[in-house]
């Protein structure tokens, strides 16, 4: 039996995710920062849920040594654990960027460089990157946010050549709007009211999120796309999640970086 380990699996797509396969047939590893407040997954069989925070290196490796200890070894590594920054630049504190990109890159990186050794060892294995549209196109004041996700990008392509030599793959998959928390525990907005020249595109941008939300897919189609690059056995890439997700990079694709900062500028008003 497979198994897949999964960051960030306390809720949206995460735990659609653990769910998804564990429901194929998968022994689950869901990881997640606070495992004792967990109650859904801990009934299903052949799910571990194990306490991993990707800003901590020593609860990465002890959620792999009881992975393994459990399952014998994994096969699929999801990096699903992340959040998003938005605002001004100027309106953020020094350490809420850094917190940015610990975690949704170099947290990434850290749950990377633990399953490689595995990989190698087995001769096998799927890495699988939660990236993002936004890891293909810019929204206003996403300055940080969109920073990490073209870093996964990156980071991600470049990763199959050294994983093709190790028989891995790594894989990425790229969501559009998604009904989960994200616009909640899984967002931080800073503004400062005092820097009045950003205020109206602080406002207009905040407006928008709910019309931009009105075509969110539900946490259940990304998990299917997961499950798709998981096993689809071909050397496919990238993964879009979502019709929003497929007219927009169309949309980006067949434009002109002035055409597309003109047209999102005209979509906020500004």
């Amino acid at each position: 039996m497979n198994t897949v380990l999964i960051t960030g699996s306390s809720a949206g797509i995460g735990k659609a995710t653990a769910k998804h396969f564990q429901e194929k047939g998968w022994n689950v590893v869901a990881t997640m920062r606070t495992p004792e407040k967990e109650t859904e997954l801990t009934e299903l069989e052949n799910v571990l849920v194990a306490k991993l925070d990707v800003l901590d290196l020593d609860s990465i490796k002890s959620a792999f040594e009881t992975a393994i200890e459990r399952f014998g070894k994994i096969d699929v590594v999801v990096n699903n654990a992340g959040y998003g920054a938005y605002g001004p630049l100027e309106a953020f504190p020094r350490e809420n960027i850094v917190r940015q990109f610990d975690t949704n890159v170099i947290g990434l990186l850290d749950v990377t460089r633990e399953a490689l050794p595995r990989f190698r060892q087995n001769n096998s294995g799927i890495l699988i990157n939660i990236s993002s549209i936004g890891g293909k196109l810019t929204f206003p004041l996403g300055a940080l946010y969109h920073g990490t996700k073209f870093a996964v990008e990156g980071i991600s392509e470049a990763l199959n050549y050294e994983l093709n030599q190790i028989g891995a793959k790594a894989k990425i998959v790229e969501p559009g709007a998604i009904e989960t928390d994200f616009a909640g525990r899984s967002f931080d907005f800073k503004n400062d009211e005092s820097m009045t020249e950003y205020q109206t595109i602080t406002s207009n941008l905040m407006s928008s999120f709910g019309e931009i939300l009105e075509n969110a897919s539900p946490a259940s189609l990304v998990a299917e796309v997961i499950y798709e690059a998981a096993t689809d056995g071909t050397d496919t890439i990238r993964y879009l999640a979502g019709e929003d997700a497929k007219a927009m990079l169309a949309n980006r694709q067949q434009v002109s970086d002035e055409e597309y900062l003109a047209g999102t500028k005209a979509m906020f008003k500004l």
